[in-house]
């Protein structure tokens, strides 16, 4: 049978627990952790925390889904129209390169059309091959449609003027 990456549901503030559990367990999995600078009376501090609450992904064949169940701090899988939800390994990816790439990440909700592809609620300004990357002056975007959110970023502009930036397989100029 074949693997896919899918959904877990966990209780909230159980993601790290729920991932090592995973781990443990030799189940591959990914939390996609969010950096964030917090200033607190003078003090700045590098915080890290979940970018999706209370969502795990896991990847697994559709029979051993019974025993995600039996997890601790597991509430359930995700499910979408009557069966589990299943990401795109592209989806994954791409999680993985803008978490690793970029901090301060926020999400966005999407329009999801019922033929797969997500459209901005705002409207992009900027699109290549049609729901990936949007780009806005520094901003930085990423369509999810599995998901329903769009990751943005803000770029610092002097790391993006005059330079190329490689997003999976596709490379941007900036002028």
């Amino acid at each position: 049978m074949q693997k896919n990456w899918y959904i877990i549901y966990t209780r909230p503030k159980c993601e790290k627990k729920v991932a090592l559990s995973l781990t443990k367990k030799k189940i591959e999995n990914f939390c996609p952790i969010n950096c964030k600078q917090v200033t607190h009376l003078r003090k700045s501090k590098l915080l890290q925390e979940p970018l999706f609450n209370s969502y795990v992904f896991v990847y697994l064949e559709e029979n051993d889904i019974s025993l995600i169940k039996q997890l601790e701090n597991v509430v359930s899988l995700v499910f979408w129209k009557g069966s589990p939800a299943k990401i795109k390994d592209e989806e994954i990816e791409a999680i993985k390169e803008f978490t690793t790439n970029h901090q301060d990440i926020r999400l966005e909700r999407t329009n999801v059309n019922t033929n797969g592809e997500a459209r901005m609620v705002n409207g992009p300004i900027y699109t290549m091959d049609g729901k990936l990357l949007m780009i806005k002056n520094r901003t930085l975007k990423v369509n999810l449609p599995s998901l329903g959110f769009t990751m943005i970023a803000e770029m610092e502009k002097e790391s993006i003027m005059g330079r190329e930036i490689t997003f999976g397989n596709k490379e941007l100029l900036f002028q």
